[in-house]
């Protein structure tokens, strides 16, 4: 049976977005969004930087020093916070509030 043809989605293709939204994000909402997976990525990145040491072979006068270590997980450290705060500062908690987040329930609305 085929779809009545007063539909106002009549003739689009299957998984299209309804007849009036836009096919693409604001470029603002979009970029906070980025922003965002980013922020979510910063302890991946930290527990790879803090690792690399790790990887330094050891041994008998052919280890890393101690004390190169330490000064390198100082400046991962430090270059963190630094990113941290740089993206932290570009973010906006309130940019994308329309749209719901994982942890929204249906009727649970503040006020």
């Amino acid at each position: 049976m085929s779809e009545p043809s007063w539909r106002a989605d009549a003739g689009r293709p299957a998984g299209a977005p309804p007849a009036g939204r836009p096919v693409f994000l604001a470029r603002s909402s979009y970029r906070q969004r980025r922003l965002r997976d980013a922020l979510r990525l910063m302890p991946v990145l930290g527990a790879i930087l803090f690792m690399v040491p790790l990887l330094w072979p050891t041994g008998e006068g052919t280890g890393a020093r101690t004390s190169a270590a330490l000064v390198y997980l100082f400046v991962a450290w430090a270059g963190l916070a630094c990113l941290a705060a740089g993206l932290a500062a570009l973010f906006r908690p309130d940019a994308g509030a329309d749209w719901p987040t994982p942890f929204d329930t249906p009727g649970d609305e503040a006020g």
